[in-house]
């Protein structure tokens, strides 16, 4: 029988949400493992936008982080969102001023921003990383929890799944299951010379109709190049049998804006397809010695497909708890309950709010009659940048009476 490394704590994925925990339990007397299958920089298939959140999330766990981050070259200032409505008219939106650093927003691939994060944890004292290690086993016990790599057997207290939609740690212990009306399918391509970006390096949502409730996205980058893709209900995928590959070509070659921004654009790579495990419904992401973290834990926002900043805030929550965890000496369930309500807590009303809104895009007829009176009516663009940063004025939306305050207000 092989030797097990003995932790107090194994973290499994060493992206945000496992480096957010291990980052928060620094100062912490609780030897830890983090065990990635990849090997890092390695890239990791998203849009590569980093919202406000993600930056304030960094500065609340250490000030000098979050400076470090702004002096962190592989990225680009986005100040704005650009909505493109079935009509192809569009509606630019301005972020508000940031809390935090000198721009609202950032772009940075994941292989640069994931790597900048994992350098920071890489060396910290109570810490052991174990990369290419694939995960193929795991089960608890009345007092540890035992995992197996392709390489050793591990043991510890707890264990954290912070690896992902298609989590191991979930699939072994968890009991979040794949449910097509809350996932989404997406694609991502990276080009370089696509023309056509706004002076503030604003992303692009365009809600084309046949995509509906679905988007088409670009996003600048550093070094003139850009993120392209869509996203998609699961569901939707299924029901209309579409092939998002061929969807996103027919989109770039048939739609005469893309046409002429793409003109002398090259592809730098396939297709690369991930999924992404949406917050649409409350799920339970603890049990018996384990937590679940960011994309395992389903905690990306339904509408905007956003979950980097959910996942670094999970992160925190957890390793908060964690500590609470070990100073009583309890992991069962029970306790663990208390991790399930601080999440949803936190994020829950917004998850809910993104859903709503997502559910609204199957009405073409209104998404163009916001943009056109946002166009038209300065208070009502206003009010929708507002509504972007306030979760409680983003409940508005939802709301019939807001569509009449537009229809009739001016």
């Amino acid at each position: 029988m092989p030797i097990k490394n003995q932790f107090d704590l194994i973290i499994v994925g060493a992206g945000p949400a496992g480096f957010a925990c291990a980052y928060q339990l620094r100062s912490q007397d609780l030897k830890i493992a983090i065990i990635d299958q990849a090997s890092f920089p390695r890239d990791k298939i998203c849009g590569d936008a980093l919202s406000a959140d993600v930056v304030n999330q960094l500065y609340r766990m250490d000030p000098l982080l979050g400076e470090k981050f702004e002096g962190f070259a592989k990225k680009i200032d986005s100040n704005g969102v650009r909505f493109v409505a079935p009509n192809h008219s569009f509606l630019d939106i301005n972020y508000q001023n940031p809390n935090h650093g000198k721009a609202a927003g950032y772009i940075s691939k994941r292989i640069d921003f994931d790597y900048f994060l994992f350098k920071e944890i890489q060396n910290q004292a109570n810490v052991e990383v174990f990369l290419e290690e694939k995960v193929i086993h795991i089960e608890t016990e009345s007092l540890l929890v035992n995992l197996q790599t392709n390489k050793r057997a591990f043991s510890a207290q707890m264990i954290v799944g912070a690896d992902g939609a298609h989590s191991i740690v979930n699939k072994k212990l968890g009991n979040i299951k794949i449910e097509r009306d809350h996932y989404c399918a997406g694609i991502r391509q990276y080009y370089e010379g696509v023309s056509g970006f706004n002076r503030d390096q604003a992303i692009e949502l365009h809600f084309y109709k046949e995509l509906l409730p679905g988007y088409f996205w670009i996003f600048p980058l550093p070094n003139g190049q850009a993120n392209v893709g869509l996203g998609m209900l699961s569901s939707e995928v299924s029901k209309r049998k579409l092939n998002l590959k061929t969807e996103l070509d027919e989109l770039i070659k048939s739609k005469p804006d893309l046409k002429q921004r793409f003109h002398n654009a090259t592809a730098l790579e396939k297709t690369q397809g991930f999924g992404l495990p949406i917050g649409s419904k409350k799920r339970p992401i603890s049990g018996d010695r384990f937590l679940l973290l960011g994309d395992a834990a389903s905690l990306i926002d339904p509408f905007t497909g956003e979950g980097i900043g959910n996942a670094l805030r999970s992160g925190r929550i957890a390793a908060d708890h964690i500590v609470k965890a070990f100073e009583d000496q309890i992991f069962n369930a029970t306790f663990h309950k208390q991790y399930d309500q601080m999440i949803y807590s936190k994020m829950w009303n917004e998850l809910r709010i993104s859903r709503q809104i997502q559910k609204l895009l199957r009405y073409p007829k209104l998404f163009n009659f916001v943009v056109k009176k946002a166009n038209h009516n300065s208070s009502v663009r206003t009010l929708l940048t507002s509504m972007l940063d306030n979760v409680d004025l983003k409940k508005e939306l939802v709301k019939p009476r807001f569509y009449f305050r537009i229809l009739f207000g001016g």
